[in-house]
């Protein structure tokens, strides 16, 4: 998991446990996520858009070339989604709008991978 801020580390940690998932490590910054990806090789990468340092397209690029079944979710707010890259392969697997519901990380959670396809799918937050 990897996220700028303490805060948004925490909510992903507790919805990741919640759902039953085992957190391998926790990263600030894209050179460390990149770094748990190559020594853990996970099956899920859960990455928020604001990292206190480099950028999560490079972050998902790279750790899809090092782990390339690995699935990813990328978390952004609503305000600012992020552009598909121009190698659909470098894609997170679901975009994850927030604010989001526990409902809806929980479907991201199970979405399949379309790491293969090069495709992915945005999850926008749903009115109440």
């Amino acid at each position: 998991m990897v996220a700028g801020d303490e805060e948004t580390r925490v909510l992903l940690r507790g919805l990741l446990r919640l759902h039953h998932f085992r957190v391998d490590g926790e990263a600030e910054g894209a050179t460390q996520g990149l770094e748990l990806v190559r020594e853990h090789r996970p099956n899920l990468l859960v990455a928020d858009v604001n990292l206190a340092e480099g950028s999560s397209t490079q972050l998902v690029a790279e750790a899809r070339r090092a782990a390339p079944e690995m699935r990813v979710i990328l978390v952004a707010p609503a305000s600012r989604p992020p552009s598909p890259p121009a190698d659909r392969g470098q894609a997170p697997d679901v975009v994850l709008l927030r604010p989001f519901r526990i409902r809806q990380f929980a479907e991201a959670l199970l979405a399949p991978s379309t790491s293969a396809t090069g495709g992915g799918s945005a999850a926008a937050p749903r009115a109440p």
